[in-house]
């Protein structure tokens, strides 16, 4: 059960000095120690303490001791990471230390200057991922789950393990008889990707045993039909220009105006529309056949309104004092 760890790993050629991202859990404690091993006094360790529960202390510790033990640099972030009005608690803790990541790795002079970040998401958080995007209607972005490897503030990021299932690291770290630790969260059935885990795996395991190896080639179409869409929209957004002319979107089929959409609203203004705000969206924008045709329609956290012959967004008001 240990060849398919040691198979990801041998694959593994990132650029050094590299940092891995260390909850203290079997699996990020697994890549650790291989990365470690591999390539000495390249590598270090970013740890982020989430302040969100009383065994977050003794998380730390560990990561401290196997550090200390492997001649490891660690280096730790302590935030807040309480989700806000709307936000589910896994994705606050989840936005909270990437962030973290990012700024450790390109802040600090006396330590390495870190060229890749490894994450070690295996094959069962990808499953996990992509349950999660299916039960939410998510689009083809969303059922790409999580990819491999990405570049975001000139460091490379990469999941070297998302061939790997769960079981076989735990396997791997019982066999170099390496100990690590357990988050209590991860049996609380209150959230939904531990009843995932729980409950649904167990029943495709049963039921298609090669689930991992099919749902990831899914992802991997997804996201290959998401980076074509997004070609189209760069295509289409330079058409219809930013902001977007009424006219030129009107001369595009629904679906293309959906896309480019989309697309601006994201990469402009950093906001995502409903299925319902975007079905609306297109439905005025087919609409505004006469100059006084007014539009005003709500689009995250603000409205998409007619100016002039453009789409113009504009953001939620400031608080009055």
């Amino acid at each position: 059960m240990t060849q398919a760890f040691d198979a990801a790993m041998h694959a593994f050629a990132p650029a050094l000095p590299l940092a891995v991202g260390l909850s203290g859990g079997a699996d990020s404690t697994a890549l650790l120690l291989a990365c470690a091993r591999r390539w000495p006094g390249q590598v270090q360790a970013i740890h982020v303490h989430h302040g969100l529960q009383a065994a977050a202390d003794g998380f730390e510790q560990h990561c401290a001791a196997l550090c200390n033990h492997l001649n490891v640099p660690l280096r730790v972030a302590r935030l807040d990471a309480r989700p806000g009005p709307g936000q589910s608690p896994e994705d606050a803790a989840r936005q909270a230390r990437y962030k973290a990541f990012e700024a450790l790795a390109l802040s600090s002079k006396e330590f390495l200057a870190i060229k890749t970040i490894a994450i070690a998401h295996h094959a069962d958080d990808q499953v996990e991922t992509l349950l999660l995007a299916l039960s939410r209607g998510a689009g083809v972005a969303g059922l790409a789950a999580m990819p491999a490897q990405w570049e975001r503030g000139g460091v490379v990021w990469q999941r070297p393990l998302l061939q790997v299932r769960g079981a076989d690291i735990r396997a791997w770290l019982q066999h170099q008889g390496q100990a690590w630790v357990e988050d209590p969260t991860n049996a609380d059935e209150r959230y939904t990707r531990n009843r995932i885990r729980a409950q649904l795996l167990p029943a495709l395991e049963a039921a298609f045993p090669a689930f991992r190896d099919t749902f990831a080639r899914s992802a991997a179409n997804a996201a290959q039909a998401a980076e074509l869409l997004a070609e189209l929209a760069r295509e289409d957004a330079a058409t219809v220009g930013v902001p977007p002319r009424i006219s030129a979107l009107q001369r595009l089929s629904r679906a293309r105006q959906a896309n480019v959409l989309r697309h601006w609203l994201r990469e402009s203004h950093q906001t995502t529309p409903s299925a319902a705000q975007l079905a609306e969206l297109l439905g005025q924008v087919g609409a505004c056949t006469t100059r006084g045709h007014r539009l005003h329609i709500k689009v995250g956290r603000g409205h998409v309104v007619r100016s002039g012959q453009t789409l113009d967004w504009r953001g939620p008001e400031p608080p009055s004092r």
